[in-house]
């Protein structure tokens, strides 16, 4: 089924022009065409249609990911919170007073997962050495990278001490390209970064919804 993803903005991403109004048409797990809304409604009158406020961009990538998946304890909210509370645990001493299994850190990373894509991410950067943990994410549908170089500390909010949204963007909007993408409560590429990417709205992974704010 063909599906139309529309938004008050489309960002498509680094080197192309903003567009007011515009669309991704998906085909399957791809995206098929990118334009505007009515030229596209236009020409696939029989396509489903999605229609989002905000900015429609490509989803986006988290580096550190071995910090804050495996170096990193989510509790498990409300079964662990009274007794560890909600922040997440790290530091080499707090883990080790955890007595944590392989399943535990699994579990905690299908948690840290879910918050990946209610913030837009589509992809992750670096080394995961925790059999459990590699498992969760490639489930949670995410895509797994090699380790990449990250100037501030990993956070959940790839936004996060950016310069420009678009350095957080993992591929690009365009014809062929894998339906991968995300929509933000936001005005522009600037409104998106003040705001952070916790205004995420949706988030597309190979054509299919895998989050929506409710």
């Amino acid at each position: 089924m063909l599906t139309l993803h529309t938004a008050d903005l489309l960002l498509p991403g680094p080197g192309r022009a903003p567009l007011p109004g515009g669309a991704v048409l998906v085909d399957g797990d791809g995206i098929a065409r990118v334009g505007p809304y009515e030229e596209l409604g236009a020409a696939f009158a029989h396509a489903r249609v999605r229609r989002w406020p905000g900015v429609l961009t490509p989803g986006l990538l988290v580096r550190g990911a071995d910090e804050l998946l495996e170096r990193t304890y989510y509790p498990d909210d409300p079964y662990e919170t009274t007794e560890l509370g909600t922040d997440p645990i790290s530091g080499a001493e707090a883990l080790a007073d955890l007595k944590l299994t392989e399943s535990r850190r699994g579990n905690s990373a299908r948690r840290a997962t879910q918050k990946l894509l209610a913030r837009g991410v589509v992809a992750v950067a670096g080394r995961l050495t925790v059999p459990a943990v590699r498992t969760a994410v490639v489930r949670s549908g995410l895509t797994v990278l090699g380790p990449l170089p990250y100037g501030a500390p990993p956070s959940l909010d790839p936004l996060a001490g950016l310069t420009a949204a678009e350095d957080a963007f993992h591929g690009l909007l365009e014809a062929g390209a894998p339906a991968r993408f995300a929509v933000f409560a936001a005005a522009d590429a600037r409104d998106l970064l003040e705001q952070g990417a916790t205004g995420c709205v949706a988030t597309v992974i190979g054509g299919r919804l895998l989050h929506r704010r409710r």
